[in-house]
This record gives C-alpha cells, sequence and structure tokens, in this order.
C-alpha cells in the first residue's frame, strides 16, 4: 500500500466535524480515495466505532455520543 493511501485512510477514519451547522458532510480526502479506498475506509471506520463501543460505559461511539448531544440525549 502506498503512503499517500494510507494518509488519506487515516485522515478519513479519524474523527473530524466541519465547521459550522453544515449537515451531513465527508472529510475533504474522502474525494481523493478510490472506489477501494473509500470500501476500506468503511470497513476501518466501523471497526473503530466497535471499539470505542466496546469501551465505553454506555456503549456508545464517538459518533453515537454526538449524535445523542444533539438530539438532546446525553
Amino acid at each position: 500500500m502506498n503512503d499517500d493511501r494510507e494518509r488519506l485512510l487515516e485522515e478519513v477514519t479519524t474523527a473530524w466535524r466541519a465547521g459550522g451547522d453544515t449537515g451531513l458532510t465527508y472529510h475533504p480526502a474522502w474525494h481523493d480515495l478510490d472506489e477501494e479506498g473509500r470500501r476500506e475506509a468503511f470497513e476501518r471506520t466501523a471497526l473503530l466505532r466497535a471499539l470505542e463501543s466496546a469501551l465505553d460505559p454506555d456503549n456508545l461511539s464517538s459518533t453515537g455520543r454526538r449524535v445523542m448531544a444533539l438530539i438532546g440525549g446525553g
């Protein structure tokens, strides 16, 4: 795997929130990945969220905590 692709995957799978109230957004690096890279990013992100949830006392990932905070449940 080349270093540039690995860097893009790292950027896409880490926590990132766009500034302001922009609704659903993708990390800018997402658009630089090919189809295989986006599939790999999805799989890595799913694994990371499962690990986060397993370590959380409420079984929530960082995404789950963010959603709960936005809807007033956390």
